[in-house]
């Protein structure tokens, strides 16, 4: 009688993998990409070093998963209100951007220069708030508020440029009010009519918004 092939593998434990991922994110969020240890997450997170490398081969496949599931929260805003909308898109780049700081991205970004890790760089990190701005302007000029003829990839880019910039160099803020003023230059440029998207976003805004745009 022919035996049942037994599993290839042993199952992956979510609450573990969860444990690990924990712990490889208080070490971000505490000391940077240079305070990820290998030895300090399986410490962190009551395993051996041999279970982490089980799941992830290096330190920099690590912290992409980490970054991964960080990034699966995000969703873009779709509430019809096109300042509103972009507003609160950009302000998800900033936070996700600022959270990291510049003591994450900038190591990340050299520690990941082999291509296989570069792509998984932009997947787990720069895509996902890529895709939320994307969808949020999409939806903007698909409802007629922005001209048909703008360069969607080309405006997220300017967006994303200008987070990234100030977020390594740390020469202007980015604060709520500032975010503000960047979406009325924004759509100022590229709106079909700037005036009606204003007052649809003093009708719909809330006074006390901690980000008003002018």
């Amino acid at each position: 009688m022919p035996t049942k092939p037994s599993p290839a593998g042993r199952p992956r434990d979510a609450h573990l993998d969860a444990a690990i991922l924990d712990a490889v994110s208080a070490a971000l969020d505490s000391s940077g990409y240079g305070g990820v240890a290998i030895e300090q997450v399986a410490r962190a997170a009551g395993v051996s070093k041999t279970a982490i490398y089980r799941r992830w081969p290096n330190r920099q496949v690590l912290v992409l998963a980490e970054l991964r599931r960080r990034m699966a929260t995000l969703e873009p805003p779709l509430s019809g209100c096109t300042l509103c909308d972009l507003h609160e898109a950009l302000s998800l780049f900033v936070d996700t951007f600022t959270r990291l700081g510049p003591q994450t991205l900038a190591p990340l970004l050299a520690d990941c220069a082999e291509p296989a890790l570069r792509e998984q760089l932009m997947e787990s990190l720069f895509e996902p708030p890529r895709a939320a701005v994307g969808a949020t302007l999409e939806a903007a000029r698909d409802r007629g508020d922005l001209r048909g003829d703008i360069d969607l990839t080309l405006t997220i880019d300017s967006l994303a440029s200008l987070v990234f910039y100030r977020l390594l160099f740390g020469h202007a803020p980015l604060t709520g009010p500032e975010i503000g003023h960047v979406v009325t230059v924004l759509l100022s440029g590229i709106a079909r009519d700037f005036d009606a998207l204003l007052r649809e976003y003093r009708d719909h805004g809330e006074p006390e918004s901690p980000h008003p745009v002018p």
